[in-house]
């Protein structure tokens, strides 16, 4: 079966009611379009044996492929299995298996077995089953009359595995071709900007693809290559990607995944530098961010979060006439705060945030979104004034993005 168009049932009344966000739903699309297909539609239906029943009907209409998420549990709302049996005139069987996985993974958690624990290792005849290292409902595959249903288990850390792991080389094994794709990770940017520069270039190519993502102060372009082999795929990618690092050079940040934290404390470790960090309106989430990273101990002195103009005298040595010509929100206490930090720990390079989060605060001349960033490295400051006008979380967060970048430049400059 060649599988064309596919759409994405996530099923779960906590779902609809906003209690959990559905990150299943961008991970099954990302891997999706690794392979090469299109999703062009995505339904949330509570547990509701009916309403399933009717998204299974309205995804079939356009798309050959269904994948759904959550119902497979054992308590009496978890009907999905039943309803996709239902659907394609399946009668349900106990998997040996199955059941074999569920007995081993409840003993090797130290659980005690229940009875409708075993409803779970029942499986539509002549289905594929997805076997659960990571819990106790299997997933399946069925296939009918050129259509594919595809359920996988509602929590993410069961859902990711036996899709990386089983659905997509099942999926793969299916097609002829092969998709290969590579994102490039930009900062300094705005997404309408790279793709003004590239509108042509975009426009032009067919295969390779080229396209942008906007994320929080940053922007992916995606090459996609589909080609008969892994290596054909990458000799075409290659040559666009020379072109897209020649043409934004040190904005291109990594690729990949890759995080701008990650790469700020590779640089630092291959400089044998270390970090420290000064922060007001981000409240110690540059921080936070560096320490997200394996090797952070490495690289990361510490760090202080100095709300106050007391405490930015006190701690960083911020003049207090800086304080009073400038004010906190200002280049020149960011430079002061950064070479206070750096000066405080003893680092070669530090970075320092100060701003107006909002809500409040702002004025005609400093309006809420308005965050000073300083850089100091080897001795060396670089600062500079962002106005993001945007609600308070994502003002400390791009200020943090900002700051980030600031320095990974600053050291690549060194």
């Amino acid at each position: 079966m060649k599988v064309l168009t596919a759409e994405i049932i996530a099923i779960g009344t906590e779902l609809l009611l906003g209690d959990i966000v559905n990150t299943n739903a961008a991970h099954l699309a990302r891997g999706l379009a690794s392979l090469g297909i299109n999703t062009y539609h995505q339904q949330v239906v509570g547990d509701n044996p009916k309403r399933l029943l009717e998204a299974l009907e309205k995804a079939y209409e356009s798309s050959n492929l269904v994948i759904t998420s959550g119902g497979l549990g054992p308590t009496q709302d978890d009907l999905s299995k039943e309803m996709a049996a239902q659907f394609f005139g399946l009668p349900l069987q106990e998997d040996a298996e199955a059941r074999a996985h569920i007995e081993q993974y409840m003993h090797r958690t130290g659980r005690q077995i229940t009875e409708n624990n075993w409803k779970q290792a029942l499986l539509p005849v002549g289905s594929r089953p997805l076997y659960n290292h990571n819990g106790t409902a299997p997933g399946f595959v069925v296939e009918q009359d050129e259509r594919m249903l595809i359920m996988l288990p509602g929590p993410p850390s069961e859902l990711i595995p036996m899709f990386d792991e089983q659905v997509i080389p099942y999926l793969q094994s299916l097609s002829d071709s092969v998709m290969l794709s590579r994102t490039l990770h930009i900062c300094g940017t705005g997404e309408s900007a790279v793709e003004s520069r590239l509108h042509d270039q975009m426009e032009a190519m067919t295969n390779p693809t080229l396209a942008p993502y906007a994320k929080e102060g940053i922007v992916d372009l995606r090459i996609t290559a589909k080609a008969s082999s892994e290596e054909e795929a990458e000799r075409m990618i290659q040559p666009v990607e020379v072109m897209i690092r020649d043409m934004f050079g040190d904005q291109v940040f990594g690729q990949d995944g890759q995080t701008l934290e990650s790469v700020v404390v590779q640089l630092l470790q291959e400089k044998g530098w270390r970090v420290a960090t000064a922060e007001s309106c981000s409240g110690g989430w540059a921080c936070g961010q560096i320490v997200n990273c394996p090797g952070a101990s490495q690289v990361l002195e510490g760090g202080f979060v100095t709300y106050s103009n007391e405490a930015k005298q006190s701690i960083l040595g911020v003049k207090k006439e800086t304080l009073e010509q400038y004010g906190a929100v200002s280049e020149e206490t960011a430079k002061e705060m950064a070479l206070g930090a750096a000066q405080a720990l003893k680092t070669q390079t530090a970075i320092s945030i100060t701003g107006i989060a909002g809500p409040g605060g702002g004025t005609a001349e400093k309006p809420v979104g308005t965050v000073c960033i300083g850089v100091a490295c080897q001795g060396k400051v670089w600062t500079e004034t962002f106005q993001f006008s945007r609600n308070r979380e994502a003002n400390r967060r791009l200020s943090v993005v900002r700051a980030l970048n600031m320095l990974r430049l600053a050291i690549l400059q060194n």
